[in-house]
């Protein structure tokens, strides 16, 4: 698990192999990620979108950007958390994820970035 803070809020990401798919006449690697949004500020705050970046070591990358996380744009009062889980499929058993999601505090109306630390991607059987 990897976990970082920023103004106040806390990310954490745990990953998972979910198995290897056949698509298009290609292999794809299947991994599953649950993230966890704390809120450890002293103000209420909504996540109002997303940024990812999907690196695979092919150097295959995919940016995605949206509303909220699956169809949901959580609000946090202060000690509250969000967990919710996704997945995306790679074209190689490695890679990597990173991004930030747009929130804003309620308190002051401003709208901030909170990281989600990069996380890594593997499938066990392709490690040494």
């Amino acid at each position: 698990m990897v976990s970082q803070i920023t103004s106040g809020i806390k990310i954490s990401v745990l990953t998972s192999f979910e198995g290897t798919y056949f698509k298009n006449y290609k292999i794809h690697f299947a991994f599953s990620y649950e993230v966890t949004i704390e809120n450890q500020s002293k103000d209420s705050v909504q996540l109002n979108s997303r940024h990812w970046e999907i690196h695979d070591s092919l150097n295959d990358l995919e940016i995605v950007d949206g509303e909220g996380v699956i169809g949901k744009k959580p609000v946090l009062k202060p000690g509250e958390k969000h967990t919710y889980n996704s997945g995306c499929l790679l074209s190689s058993p490695f890679g990597a994820m990173r991004g930030y999601f747009n929130m804003i505090n309620f308190t002051t109306t401003k709208t901030f970035r909170v990281i989600i630390p990069t996380f890594k991607l593997s499938a066990p059987f392709a490690l040494n």
